[in-house]
């Protein structure tokens, strides 16, 4: 199978859904409780929280209780590894298709094959 840390699965399962990429994306813009994370989805506080920890699972969010407020924010570096590795699928691809606009390039260079008659 492929040589990749497995933290990645829980990095690329946290930011497969619309909802935990939207909680990242304000949690880029600094700390926030988990009421204020929930303001814009219409959903119930545990299904939020269920989100959260997939995210926390994966290392890109931390949070903290003090009292009756958690509040999370984003994990510095966390999506390194992730971005590591897509740089280094895109060097692969990047190569594959250079060597295939190679080969199209030899190919366009020999003059076409005459067919025989007979």
């Amino acid at each position: 199978m492929a040589n990749h840390p497995p933290y990645l699965d829980n990095v690329f399962s946290a930011l497969a859904d619309p909802t935990r990429r939207a909680i990242i994306a304000r949690l880029s813009q600094g700390e926030a409780s988990v009421g204020e994370l929930a303001q814009p989805f219409d959903m119930a506080l545990p299904s939020l929280m269920k989100h959260i920890r997939v995210l926390e699972t994966g290392g890109l969010v931390e949070s903290e209780k003090h009292g009756r407020v958690r509040t999370c924010r984003l994990m510095p570096g966390a999506m390194k590894g992730a971005e590591n590795w897509l740089a280094e699928q895109r060097a692969i691809w990047e190569a594959r298709l250079d060597r295939l606009e190679s080969y199209v390039a030899t190919l366009e260079k020999k003059p076409p094959r005459r067919r025989r008659r007979d």
